[in-house]
């Protein structure tokens, strides 16, 4: 999908525009929260027009800042103050959050569109990767490139990543390897990473820095030891189809995939073997996949309706698959205490599954005229709220299981994402309408009037890691 969207892509010539409206009147008691920067980092392939940032104030006119080509990538400087874009104009540029300015002058050097960019966990510097083949490294302070250019890739580099430490940089490329790269000596750190088959179109480090990991085309999964710059062990191979979605264990031991096969595979990071047989026990694709707290459950939900829990010492399915739910489960979820799962689906309801008893706690989360479209669970675990196809936002108790005031409502059209704060003080939602909204949880009234930017449905939702930002994705092809 991202290389069609790509090819569209390249064919336009519209300039650019990353708008971050000051969030300043949005109300008295704001503690709007937070876009992930892994959030920002995994739209990068799909930012083609514009950047649209929701700040903590919002005032009535927006900034705008104007580029002179397509953006590719962006991402947020550790401490949340900058933004760091990538663009089809070839060039690197940073922009300050606060006064939507460009910082300093362009990082120029490249001879390319420039695909992917990311921040060293420090802050100091900047890595980017593009078209032209070549990774370089900027100095964040003179605003100058550091060293050569890392050149290698025989082809577009399609992703960079630092490492948990700093101290190293990796890149997947359309030349079908993954490379990594010393941050002292910015060398090759070994030999190329080779063994797929088609373009690597991500890549990441482990939590402990000693592997990296790598998804293709090719529909496989390969470890790779930093050490040695090796394969570890043979690819992860076994699914038969595509594989719809991946997830690491929190101790970082083990990853977990769902596939079109209808089957899960967990896969042993120090082995790079498959634990145990394929998980089977959904007759149809596995949609959604997620990891409990404590490494020690999978959960998976499936277009048969159902949701399972899966023991990862036994590779057993635990108890029987959890029924209830008439329609595809489109979305599972861990509570933050590991005590429950919740699962939302196209039969417009939400449920909660007592992880101890796989048995559903209370009644379905009922309500809805529409197909319940996302969820999620408030920091503490004692909410889950939901959004729908009939335009509205609900928030559920999950001790009572009952409803909690009125459905928020204000949206036009169907609700396709909200979230928490970190705080649990508000909610954000995105909708085909095109706007995003922000909700206080004591009230459960709308804070500040929408926020409106984007030309198509607003797909996704996000608050920062410190609450201060809003992030969303949309239909519109740009954040």
């Amino acid at each position: 999908m991202s290389k069609v969207i790509d090819g569209i892509s390249r064919k336009k010539s519209l300039q650019d525009k990353v708008t971050a409206p000051n969030l300043s009147q949005i109300g008295q008691n704001n503690t709007v929260e937070q876009p992930g920067l892994n959030v920002v980092e995994g739209f990068t392939k799909h930012i083609h027009n514009a950047i649209k940032i929701g700040r903590h104030r919002w005032i009535n006119l927006p900034m705008t800042i104007s580029t002179t080509g397509a953006v590719k990538s962006v991402a947020y400087s550790p401490d949340g103050r900058y933004i760091v874009s990538g663009s089809e104009d070839n060039t690197v540029r940073i922009w300050d959050v606060q006064t939507g300015h460009q910082f300093g002058e362009p990082f120029v050097g490249h001879t390319s569109w420039v695909w992917s960019v990311a921040y060293s966990p420090d802050g100091r510097h900047m890595v980017s990767g593009s078209h032209d083949k070549t990774i370089r490294i900027w100095d964040i302070q003179t605003g100058q490139q550091v060293g050569e250019s890392l050149e290698g890739h025989r082809n577009e580099v399609n992703s960079v990543a630092f490492s948990p430490d700093g101290r190293h940089v990796v890149s997947g490329s359309n030349d079908n390897t993954v490379r990594i790269w010393d941050m002292q000596t910015w060398q090759q750190f070994g030999e190329p990473l080779e063994g797929h088959t088609l373009w690597v179109q991500g890549v990441a480090f482990s939590p402990d820095n000693r592997h990296v990991v790598s998804g293709s085309g090719d529909g496989t999964i390969r470890i790779w030891d930093m050490q040695t710059s090796q394969q570890v062990g043979k690819p992860l191979e076994g699914h038969t189809k595509w594989v719809w979605s991946v997830a690491f264990s929190p101790d970082g031991r083990h990853v977990v995939s769902g596939s079109h096969d209808c089957t899960i595979r967990i896969w042993n990071m120090q082995t790079c073997q498959q634990v145990g047989k394929p998980l089977e026990g959904h007759t149809n694709r596995v949609l959604s996949v997620a990891f409990s707290p404590d490494s020690r459950h999978v959960v998976s939900g499936s277009n048969d309706c159902t949701i399972i829990i899966w023991d990862m010492q036994t590779c057993q399915q635990v108890g029987k698959p959890l029924k209830g739910h008439t329609n595809w489960v489109q979305s599972v979820a861990s509570s933050p205490d590991g005590r429950h799962v919740v699962s939302g689906s196209s039969d417009r309801t939400i449920r909660i599954w007592d992880m101890q008893t796989c048995q559903q706690v209370g009644i379905p989360l009922k309500g809805y005229t529409g197909g319940v479209l996302s969820m999620a669970s408030s920091p503490d675990g004692r909410h889950v709220v939901s959004g729908s196809s009939d335009y509205t936002i609900r928030i559920w108790d999950m001790k009572t299981c009952l409803q909690v005031r009125n459905p928020l409502t204000g949206h036009r059209n169907w609700v396709l994402s909200v979230a928490f704060s970190p705080d649990g003080r508000h909610v954000v939602s995105g909708s085909v309408d095109k706007t995003i909204r922000i909700w206080a949880m004591q009230t459960c009234q709308q804070v500040g009037k929408p926020l409106k930017g984007h030309t198509h449905p607003v797909q996704s939702v996000t608050f920062s890691p410190d609450g201060r930002h809003l992030v969303s994705g949309s239909d519109d092809w740009t954040i």
